[in-house]
């Protein structure tokens, strides 16, 4: 069958293949894989390689989904963050522009070449620079982005740093762009190295990698950088193929595509059930990312991936929890300490309060297409999980947590202490007393 149901389960399933951009559920998936398996991939860059690469038809470039055994509809899958392993030596990233001319409608998701008016177009690279990009059938410049400030940066044998570079350097890496951005075998995406941009070079900065893109495949085709609320919304009444309505954008995305730099090594992500199998994938691996993605695009990189994916019945929202390292949680929704719990327990003794919650961390993502709505959007999801009224939400979030930032324009955490009885309500006590220790 398509979905790879009717084989049986493996332990564990190694992915090298890729989608077009387009994550859909009547394409085959990989698979299946049991209940409890592993999921290892060698993941392409996201972002600025495949916006440049005119056949690629959603701005990413991620895997191909795998089918869970047992992951129905309105259920979710837990994914432990085994390991995320930087392979690239190089890239390049900025700020970017569209130029006119250059999509129908989305340059994401719809790029053209104005010459010979081909969507899709096939290209190849001739050269390095902004205009190394040709169309196969008029060999005119293809280019739906421009890098109006960018910079190439390599990285140090350990993966711990890296360093901007000057032009020469840049371009010297732009002549063998593939190599230096170690795209993996299958991906069919030109190397945004061949630009060679050196806007700020000597610059240091800190590695520190995670997935922009981590998540289950939504339940109707859909431009992979789409999948969220934020984007999602440029597919709205688009004049391409892959236009959408507004019910159909919240009925179908599973918010996959959140740029948190908390979906690193380590963390806990629960993803929504929308497909049978639910199609675990994954791609735009960041090699660091402040919050908020400001510039639009970050340090797009190959690497290795672990996951270990378990399934959760009956879950009652949908869009993604996160369960992030303790050191990536807020100040105000860390785990109270021995100490302030013993602190805590006097003043209970002293004013008569016969029980103390027992509290856990969680954070709960909202997406739409601007970050107040996003907040709200967040709000409610977190409000239907623990079975509390919004209101309640907005106090735990101020008193015992925090509104963060994961993409400017519309993603976010409502990141708080919730009571740990509710978690176990609906699954996911025993993730927060993994995670944290209690």
């Amino acid at each position: 069958m398509p979905d790879g149901s009717s084989t049986p389960s493996r332990r564990s399933v190694v992915v090298s293949e890729f989608t077009n951009s387009v994550l859909d559920p009547d394409a085959p998936m990989l698979g299946p894989i049991e209940n409890g398996g592993t999921i290892i991939a060698n993941t392409a860059p996201g972002c600025w390689g495949p916006m440049i690469t005119p056949r690629l038809r959603g701005g990413h470039e991620v895997t191909t989904p795998v089918f869970v055994q047992g992951a129905e509809v309105g259920d979710a899958v837990a994914i432990r963050i085994r390991d995320i392993t930087v392979t690239s030596i190089a890239t390049a990233s900025g700020h970017d522009s569209s130029p006119e001319g250059f999509c129908l409608g989305d340059p994401y998701v719809a790029a053209r070449c104005p010459v010979c008016d081909t969507v899709w177009p096939e290209t190849h690279v001739e050269g390095i620079g902004q205009d190394a990009v040709k169309c196969d059938a008029c060999g005119n410049a293809v280019t739906p982005f421009a890098i109006v400030h960018g910079y190439t940066v390599t990285f140090d044998e350990t993966r711990s740093v890296g360093l901007t570079l000057p032009q020469e350097a840049a371009e010297t890496i732009a002549r063998n762009a593939d190599h230096y951005a170690a795209l993996p075998d299958g991906s069919r995406q030109h190397s945004i190295l061949t630009y060679a941009p050196s806007d700020m070079p000597g610059t240091l900065v800190r590695m520190r990698p995670f997935m922009g893109q981590l998540g289950t495949c939504p339940s109707m085709a859909m431009p992979d950088s789409h999948n969220a609320g934020d984007f999602g919304a440029f597919l709205v009444g688009a004049p391409h193929d892959y236009a959408i309505t507004e019910e159909q954008l919240v009925q179908h995305k599973t918010d996959g595509h959140m740029d948190i730099d908390a979906v690193r090594a380590g963390a806990i992500l629960v993803c929504p059930v929308k497909v049978p199998g639910a199609g675990v994938y994954m791609g735009d691996m960041h090699a660091a990312q402040g919050d908020g993605e400001i510039a639009g695009h970050t340090m797009d990189v190959s690497g290795s991936v672990t996951l270990q994916v378990e399934v959760i019945k009956n879950y009652p929202i949908d869009g993604p929890v996160l369960f992030p390292l303790e050191e990536d949680l807020p100040p105000l929704a860390k785990p109270f300490t021995d100490a302030e719990k013993a602190k805590g327990q006097k003043l209970a003794t002293k004013w008569g309060v016969s029980e103390i919650d027992a509290l856990a961390p969680i954070s709960v993502i909202g997406t739409a297409s601007n970050l107040n709505a996003a907040i709200d959007n967040g709000l409610a999801r977190a409000a239907t999980l623990l079975g509390m009224t919004v209101a309640e939400v907005r106090n735990r979030a101020t008193v015992n947590g925090a509104i963060e930032i994961g993409r400017a324009p519309g993603v976010i955490q409502v990141t708080f202490l919730a009571p740990l009885a509710k978690l176990d309500a609906v699954g996911l006590g025993d993730y927060a007393r993994e995670q944290y220790g209690l």
